[in-house]
């Protein structure tokens, strides 16, 4: 069965953090001559051209939620990212402390703090644990891209693979009230895939950007996404100071 529009780019959003969850979505029907912004556009006619504008934008600001499959917690990001394939901001697991992320180019940069080495290297022995903490914790390292482990981080920063293939997604949406996402005036859109339901919210004013999804109520496992900062510049410069250099360890 193919997935709405929305629910689409959830689960792509989702799957390039090593999930395997997916997001929700509400109901598609014709509105009757609607007026206010985007007047006489029915939901899945906004949705269309929320779609088309997000995913020709060349970069933007990604922030919020998606579940993690393997804690059953949560992992947060917030992450400027763009279609060269630069990323840079963090992200952390369950709060369980949080890691700095930058890719230029062919290389990964990471900084962890002590608390999230410390969650990931759970189940193995203290001495190695408490090595890996004296050794990285508050440091940056780098990865060639050309690693498996680099090349799984370096696709959360393609861009095109955040949004991913979002425009075979049925658009199945209805219109809802005006309201502001930080400020920036918007229409809600409600939609509904299977059993699952969620809600977007796109620009009324400038280009129709897609400003945030939020997963149902319902919804086995909820995901709330912002996105923001289109088309500025990414900060990816390579970090100053020190480097440790794990291809070589």
């Amino acid at each position: 069965m193919r997935r709405t529009a929305f629910a689409a780019l959830c689960l792509a959003a989702a799957a390039t953090v090593g999930l395997t969850t997916g997001c929700q979505s509400g109901d598609d029907s014709a509105d009757s001559k609607p007026k206010g912004p985007f007047a006489g556009l029915s939901g899945s006619q906004i949705t269309d051209r929320a779609m088309k504008t997000t995913t020709g934008a060349s970069s933007l600001r990604l922030k919020g939620q998606v579940p993690d499959e393997e804690s059953k917690g949560f992992i947060e990001i917030d992450m400027a990212i763009d279609k060269q394939g630069r990323c840079a901001g963090t992200m952390s697991m369950g709060g369980q402390g949080k890691a700095d992320l930058v890719r230029n180019g062919g290389t990964v940069y990471m900084k962890y703090d002590e608390k999230f080495l410390r969650a990931q290297s759970e189940g193995e022995p203290k001495e190695d644990t408490d090595a890996a903490v004296d050794m990285l914790a508050g440091k940056w390292t780098k990865m060639a891209v050309k690693g498996q482990d680099a090349k799984d981080i370096a696709a959360f920063c393609d861009l095109d693979t955040i949004l991913g293939d979002i425009k075979e997604g049925d658009t199945e949406a209805t219109r809802g009230k005006t309201t502001k996402v930080d400020g920036t005036p918007a229409i809600v859109l409600h939609e509904k895939d299977g059993e699952d339901d969620y809600t977007a919210h796109v620009a009324t004013e400038g280009k129709p950007y897609l400003l945030r999804i939020d997963s149902g109520a319902k919804a086995k496992e909820q995901i709330h996404l912002s996105f923001s900062d289109y088309g500025r510049p990414v900060a990816a410069d390579k970090p100053a100071g020190e480097i440790i250099d794990l291809d070589a360890l």
